[in-house]
């Protein structure tokens, strides 16, 4: 990700300084990686509590919330008012003992039923599911294929590139809203 914008730095401390755990002097203008454990309630993600704090979801503001076993966060109700502007990234096992679809050499093989699985994937509802951007299937590979795949580039190479594609992306959603302002005054 890019590196934070003086705004985005003074929030991101703000919900930290607010937090149980305080501000860290030494993280101010790094972006936050929040990678709760998927048994973690619904107030430990969202905030709450008298005072009101914020948590995971805020605390995320401006940087990754990673969900690991996607499926296994509980999802309520409850509404907070905390800035939680992030980058969602969520993981799921294709099946509830992750094994479906690994091989056979590697000694682990799938032991749900079909209805399992079934129940397994529908904890993820269709509209949240279409709220995610981008969706990748990764399949099992062998470690032998793995290892033999040369070395990818460097994130510091692909780093230009993704702040040139934010630039673009700030520049398009700019010209929508004063298209979309201009239009609304005529």
């Amino acid at each position: 990700m890019p590196p934070m914008t003086e705004d985005e730095a003074l929030a991101s401390a703000a919900l930290q300084g607010l937090a149980t755990q305080g501000l860290e002097a030494r993280a101010f203008g790094t972006r936050p990686f929040r990678s709760p454990h998927h048994s973690a309630s619904a107030v430990a993600l969202v905030g709450g509590g008298s005072p009101p704090r914020p948590r995971e979801i805020s605390l995320a503001h401006a940087g990754v919330l990673f969900l690991d076993e996607f499926p296994g966060f509980s999802r309520g109700a409850r509404q907070a008012a905390f800035p939680a502007r992030f980058q969602l990234v969520a993981t799921m096992n294709p099946c509830p003992c992750g094994y479906l679809g690994a091989f056979v050499s590697a000694g682990k093989t799938c032991r749900c039923t079909p209805e399992g699985i079934g129940r397994y994937r529908t904890r993820l509802s269709g509209p949240l599911l279409d709220r995610i951007d981008l969706q990748v299937e990764v399949h099992a590979v062998k470690p032998q294929e793995l290892m033999a795949q040369p070395d990818g580039e460097a994130s510091s190479a692909a780093a230009g590139r993704v702040g040139a594609a934010r630039q673009r992306q700030l520049q398009g959603q700019a010209m929508q809203l004063r298209r979309s302002l201009s239009g609304s005054t005529s």
